[in-house]
C-alpha cells in the first residue's frame, strides 16, 4: 500500500455541473439493464465501468465520469432492482458480480477500468479477483467490505428488518410514509458530510431518483434482500472457505485506488485503509470532512487520484514494453 498520487487540479477539465448522461435500456439475459454512457472527449479514451452502491443508481457517477471523459469512455449500469433496471431473481454479491461480468462480456469492452462505490465496491472486488482478464485498474470508493461492529454504521438500524419475516413489506410501508423530498434529504444527510458541496441541480435530480423508487413496486424488496445478501457476505468473510471477501481482495492483481471519507456514516472508516493493506498493488486516499460518496461530494479530488493511478499504470506498462 502507498499513498495515492494526485494529478494537478488545473490539468482537469474546467469546473461545471453536467446534466445526467443519456441512458438507455439494454436487454441482457432476458431482463432490462439500464445503462448511462459518458461520451469520451479524448481520442485514446479507454473503456470504464461504474457500479453504484446500495440504494443508488448510475446517476451517482455523473460528475466523476465527466471529469474523466478525456481519458475514459464510461458506462454506468443500474444494478438489477435499482435505478431503472428490472428486478433480479437473486440479490447476492455473487449474483450482482455475475451481472457485471456478463455486462462486460456482452459489450465486449474488457478489460475495463472498474469503479465501485459501497456495495458496488464489494461487487467490483469480487469481479477483479475472479476475472482479472476483465479489469485493467480498480477504483473503490468507500467499499462496503466486511466489518462486524454495526454501531459504526447508520445501516445498523436496519438489522432488525432482516429478522422479520417479509421485512420488505415493512420497508415499503416506511417508504410510503415519507415524501420524496424528505427521503432525498435523509439520503443525502446519511451519505454526504457537507451538503453545501451539492448543487441545487444535483438535489433536484436526487429527488427525481427517489420518485422513481416510489413508482417501482419491487424496490423495497430489492433493497432489503440486497442488504441481507451484503450482511451474509460479511459473516462468510470471517469463516473458513473461498467465500471470504478479504481473501478475494488479497487475490486482486489490478492496480487499485482505494478512497475513503473520514466522516463516512455508513461504512466503518477503518475499512478503506484495511482494504488498501490487503490488496497487493494499492494506493490509499483518505479524505477529511468527506462522507460515503466522495465521487459526488468532492469529484475533482477523486478524479485527480484516478488520473494519478491511470498515469502511473500507463507509465509502468510503457517501461515494461520497452524492457521486453
Amino acid at each position: 500500500m502507498k499513498r495515492a498520487t494526485l494529478w494537478p487540479d488545473h490539468l482537469l477539465p474546467a469546473h461545471h455541473v453536467p446534466p445526467p448522461w443519456p441512458g438507455r435500456e439494454v436487454r441482457l439475459d432476458g431482463a432490462v439493464t439500464y445503462v448511462r454512457e459518458t461520451p469520451a472527449t479524448g481520442p485514446d479514451a479507454e473503456p470504464a465501468l461504474y457500479v453504484h452502491g446500495l440504494g443508488g443508481s448510475s446517476h451517482n457517477w455523473t460528475d466523476l465520469a465527466g471529469l474523466l471523459a478525456d481519458r475514459l469512455d464510461g458506462q454506468a449500469i443500474d444494478l438489477p432492482g435499482f435505478g431503472r433496471s428490472e428486478p433480479g431473481r437473486r440479490y447476492t454479491i455473487p449474483a450482482f458480480a455475475d451481472r457485471v461480468v456478463r455486462w462486460i462480456e456482452h459489450r465486449d469492452r474488457g478489460p475495463v477500468h472498474l469503479f465501485g462505490n459501497s456495495l458496488g465496491g464489494v461487487i467490483s472486488v469480487r469481479v477483479a479477483a475472479l476475472r482479472p482478464d476483465l479489469v485493467r485498474t480498480l477504483t473503490l470508493v468507500s467499499p462496503a467490505l466486511p466489518f462486524l461492529d454495526f454501531r459504526r454504521s447508520l445501516q445498523g438500524r436496519m438489522l432488525p428488518l432482516l429478522a422479520i419475516p417479509r421485512g420488505e413489506r415493512l420497508a415499503a410501508w416506511r417508504l410510503a410514509q415519507l415524501a420524496p423530498e424528505a427521503m432525498a434529504q435523509q439520503v443525502m444527510e446519511a451519505c454526504i458530510a457537507d451538503l453545501t458541496r451539492i448543487s441545487e441541480q444535483r438535489r433536484q435530480e436526487t429527488i427525481e431518483e427517489i420518485r422513481i423508487r416510489y413508482e417501482a413496486a419491487h424496490y423495497a424488496a430489492a433493497y432489503v434482500r440486497t442488504f441481507r445478501g451484503l450482511v451474509s457476505s460479511f459473516l462468510l468473510s470471517y469463516l473458513p472457505g473461498s467465500g471470504s471477501l478479504w481473501r478475494l481482495a488479497a487475490a486482486i492483481q489490478a492496480p487499485t485506488l482505494v478512497v475513503g471519507g473520514r466522516q463516512d456514516r455508513l461504512v466503518d472508516i477503518r475499512v478503506a485503509p484495511q482494504t488498501a493493506r490487503v490488496i497487493p498493488d494499492s494506493r490509499l486516499l483518505m479524505l477529511d470532512g468527506v462522507g460515503h460518496v466522495a465521487q459526488l461530494e468532492v469529484p475533482r479530488t477523486v478524479a485527480r487520484a484516478v488520473v494519478g493511478l491511470l498515469v502511473e499504470t500507463a507509465e509502468r506498462a510503457r517501461r515494461r514494453d520497452m524492457a521486453g
